[in-house]
């Protein structure tokens, strides 16, 4: 059963506290590592003294929120990581997507059932140069801090200055700013769910078992929710159509993500054809569900349209590079004189200019001195033992060098899982290109049906009204599978299989230039570190997409006989 992602947020108001709680051995049972982007303690001293002075200014009733913390629940499966590089990437990631410093610690209860991560982050940021401001003359504060006009009213009776009054002199700092205003975004109500979003999607990147995955649902996404039928409830057929409706919805946007349109195109859409339809509706005829239905078909329409224009496009791109190519062929045919087809030759190669190898000059001249000149035992020896000097000198040069050398790249878990995500993308892409065959088809028997008239084609009418019917029920079904195949993988939906498939392919792009520089630098190819087992099991993984891709191939084309 699929795990639902936790993560809590709580308002600090001991800040200096909490960081000593969570990163001290003798307070947790579990202390795995603790990171900080800002190591300095000094940064969060003067973090909660500024949010301190700020909360004093406003002059609010409650408690001073000092920083935020996050409470974050991992797969019990991280515990297999490296506690470091956990830690790290956790932290990092967050402070790479909204910028302010962090402080992390990752613990495991009592009875090591509950890995997580306590991430504490200010909301404020260091400024590069503070501001400072000089008092021009003597300046005069009363017990609460507020600052009077003269030096009279901070006196008492005896002419001397009250306790808890001050007085800052001419010249003096009276105010120093070293922190930006707090961020807005943490405030809001919509963050903390920008935050499960962002990361669930994480770990369900460092899954190390499909199993693993976590599951969220996204608010602002460009998927419509369902809702949970109750045992005996009487609206029980309401909610199973409205569900239907919905599951249409979302299965439509799992195509548009696989056709190429963007999502922002798809939540826009979501927005201004069904929320804002759905808002008008109620302000013009109050509740009513069975509205809603009708608004979310209207919206549906639209986004196979904008479907249909997506795929005609890429279409026409691939049809204009195979032209492309056949034309250079045709050229270099009439360039040679000889004729060259294009299915015997489907991707031309230039030819290859042979490289000539520099010889080594010095070896043959060498060998003739040697069967001239030959020499004696004494001579011979002599040079071996030099040589062998020379070799145990070079040894502790060879040692420094590989010292120096930094560690070779490694392979990560999401890197390693492109192969495989990108096989899942081709059986995507394949059934996505199958439905729009199949409509093409559709539309094409339509638009006989709308120019068959007249009294004695009636018998056309209906064979073609059965045809259609046929075949929109076939990609109906077509379009259920589609959105199946990424749940076989334990995905939620075709978006987040997508994310992960960009996540991965960033990954595998950054391990494969580290790779080329290494080699580069250092002249040594680095070989995949990944175990026996492991390789044998993402062979294994790859061979079971081919064999049910090819059996959903044949199947397809079983139909298609029919």
């Amino acid at each position: 059963m699929k795990r639902n992602s936790f993560i809590e947020m709580a308002k600090l108001h001991n800040l200096s506290g909490r960081i000593t709680y969570i990163s001290s051995h003798a307070k947790q049972e579990h202390l795995y590592e603790v990171y900080a982007t800002e190591p300095d303690r000094a940064f969060w001293r003067e973090l909660a003294k500024c949010n301190q002075e700020e909360f004093e200014k406003s002059g609010t009733n409650g408690k001073c929120i000092e920083a935020r913390e996050l409470m974050i629940a991992l797969p019990e499966s991280f515990i297999n990581y490296d506690h470091d590089y956990l830690l790290k990437r956790m932290v990092d990631e967050f402070k790479e997507k909204y910028g302010v410093e962090c402080f992390a610690a990752l613990h495991h209860n009592k009875r090591k059932t509950n890995l997580h991560i306590h991430m504490i982050f200010a909301e404020r940021k260091r400024l590069e140069q503070p501001t400072e401001k000089v008092a021009t003359r003597n300046m005069f504060y009363d017990e609460q801090g507020k600052h009077v006009r003269t030096k009279k009213e901070i006196l008492d009776d005896d002419g001397n200055i009250r306790k808890g009054c001050k007085i800052i002199k001419k010249g003096e700092v009276y105010e120093r700013k070293i922190f930006t205003t707090k961020d807005g975004r943490f405030k809001q109500e919509s963050f903390l769910d920008e935050a499960k979003v962002f990361y669930t999607d994480l770990i369900n990147q460092m899954v190390l078992d499909d199993k693993d995955r976590l599951s969220i649902f996204d608010k602002n996404g460009p998927y419509l929710a369902t809702k949970k039928v109750g045992k005996n409830n009487p609206k029980a057929e309401e909610i199973k159509a409205d569900n239907e409706i919905r599951m249409e919805w979302n299965r439509a946007v799992d195509r548009a993500i696989v056709s190429g349109v963007s999502e922002t195109e798809v939540v826009e859409l979501k927005k201004t054809e069904i929320t804002d339809r759905v808002k008008e509706s109620v302000e013009q005829n109050g509740q009513k569900p069975e509205l809603f239905g009708e608004i979310v078909r209207v919206a549906i329409l639209l986004l196979e349209l904008l479907i249909a224009k997506t795929m005609q496009k890429v279409l026409d791109i691939a049809e204009k590079v195979t032209d492309i190519d056949v034309s250079v062929v045709k050229e270099k045919s009439k360039e040679t004189g000889s004729p060259i087809h294009v299915r015997d030759n489907p991707s031309f190669q230039p030819e290859r200019k042979k490289i000539t190898f520099p010889m080594n000059l010095h070896r043959e001249p060498d060998r003739k001195k040697n069967t001239e000149h030959p020499t004696d035992d004494s001579t011979e020896k002599e040079s071996i033992i030099k040589r062998i000097k020379a070799e145990k000198k070079s040894v502790p040069v060879e040692k420094e060098q590989m010292a120096e050398r930094p560690p070779k790249p490694k392979l990560s878990v999401l890197a390693g899982k492109y192969p495989r995500l990108k096989e899942i993308e081709g059986r995507l892409k394949d059934q996505n290109m199958a439905i729009f065959a199949w409509e093409k088809k559709r539309d094409i028997l339509k638009k006989e049906l709308s120019e068959c008239t007249g009294i004695f084609k009636g018998g056309r009418r209906k064979e073609l009204q059965q045809e259609i019917d046929g075949l929109d029920f076939q990609i109906s079904n077509m379009k259920k599978r589609l959105s199946s195949i990424v749940k076989e993988y334990n995905f939620d939906s075709v978006q987040a299989f997508n994310k992960e498939l960009n996540a991965a392919k960033r990954e595998k792009h950054d391990y494969e230039a580290a790779c080329a520089e290494y080699e580069k630098a250092y002249g040594e190819k680095v070989v995949d570190t990944r175990s026996v087992r492991n390789r044998l099991r993402q062979k294994e993984r790859d061979i079971k997409i081919r064999e049910a891709s090819r059996a959903h191939q044949a199947r397809q084309k079983d139909k298609g006989a029919r």
